[in-house]
């Protein structure tokens, strides 16, 4: 029986870049009206079991009330914390219970942590946060298509996915926290609000992808150049200093001049120095470690990330399949 999970952050597209920035507001009501199109796109190619996160919205039990798809609707069982730690604990069960394909709902953060507990299940990430530069902005319909054709087999993983980078923390070799998009060396002493905004605290900034059409810090390399999901190569500039000037969004509606001095590409297991104590690490846009003067880190630039459903890819080779159309007896045109 082919079974899809789906985790989705109550809490994404809330966070305090709606105060300094101009950020929208996400709100849960749609995030149910997501959730009740993938439903219809899941079973539309056949899948027949949908494993969930519960939260305390209970976003995919409102779905429901919506629509009757016939399909098995089982809660993963866990006790929530209602922090990140519930996301990388429902992407570790889906995991070891070897779930076909994930749905996730969130911005970079929430990606982030559901990564952090996968290893082959692929994840379909879909936009409802504040810097979305790992999620897709898509209709949930053809993504709860393209998840359930993965999922299933008929598309094959290895034509329907690609495995995405990512950023280690190292603590000399141990990995102690890692990032999809970005990690920040943030000039700052305490995690505080987390989201960052203020980037001329920002000293050296590293990169997974950029493109100059996304925004939050990546935006920042996006200026340079592009580096699409799967390029083999990452980016590490240094910040604060330099003749080159770029202007990027930094969060919604907030555009900031930054000043770069160096900047390069990074090979698949390079590993740079963070080189400031004390300083914060902000991972995919969050701060998230403080660093004190006694704890020397690293960063690496690794080729180990999470599997990714590709939509454009998925859908291209079922309709090279035939997968969404159904040939009987040809017949006469009733109007001739």
């Amino acid at each position: 029986m082919t079974t899809v999970g789906i985790i989705a952050n109550p809490v994404s597209g809330k966070d305090i870049r709606r105060l300094v920035a101009h950020g929208s507001v996400f709100d849960n009501q749609e995030k149910v009206r997501i959730v009740r199109r993938l439903l219809m796109g899941l079973e539309a190619v056949g899948v027949r079991r949908v494993v969930y996160m519960p939260d305390y919205y209970a976003i995919v039990d409102r779905a429901l009330r919506g629509c009757s798809p016939q399909l098995e609707l089982v809660p993963i069982p866990m006790e929530l914390e209602n922090s990140q730690d519930d996301s990388t604990r429902a992407g570790r069960w889906i995991e070891d219970q070897g779930v076909g394909c994930v749905l996730v709902l969130g911005g970079d953060g929430t990606c982030r942590a559901v990564a952090k507990g996968l290893v082959e299940v692929p994840m379909l990430p879909i936009s409802t946060g504040t810097n979305n530069v790992f999620p897709y902005l898509i209709e949930a319909t053809i993504a709860g298509l393209a998840a359930g054709l993965v999922a299933s087999g008929r598309v094959p993983k290895e034509l329907g996915a690609y495995r995405a980078a990512r950023l280690e923390v190292l603590e000399q070799t141990r990995v102690v926290d890692s990032a999809l998009v970005d990690v920040a060396v943030y000039n700052d002493r305490f995690i505080g609000s987390r989201a960052i905004w203020e980037v001329d605290k920002v000293a050296k900034l590293f990169l997974t992808r950029c493109s100059p059409a996304s925004i939050g810090l990546s935006s920042i390399g996006g200026q340079l150049l592009t580096l699409a999901p799967a390029a083999p190569q990452g980016l590490y500039l240094e910040l604060g200093y330099g003749a080159t000037v770029v202007t990027a969004a930094i969060a919604p509606g907030l555009l900031q001049a930054v000043r770069i001095g160096r900047s390069r590409l990074l090979q698949v297991n390079e590993t740079v120095p963070v080189g400031l104590a004390p300083c914060v690490l902000a991972l995919d846009g969050e701060r998230e470690l403080e660093v004190h003067s006694s704890r020397a880190l690293s960063v690496r630039y690794s080729a180990q990330g999470p599997y990714v459903v590709d939509v454009t890819a998925t859908m291209s080779q079922a309709q090279r399949l035939n997968l969404m159309v159904q040939r009987g007896p040809v017949e006469a045109d009733p109007a001739q």
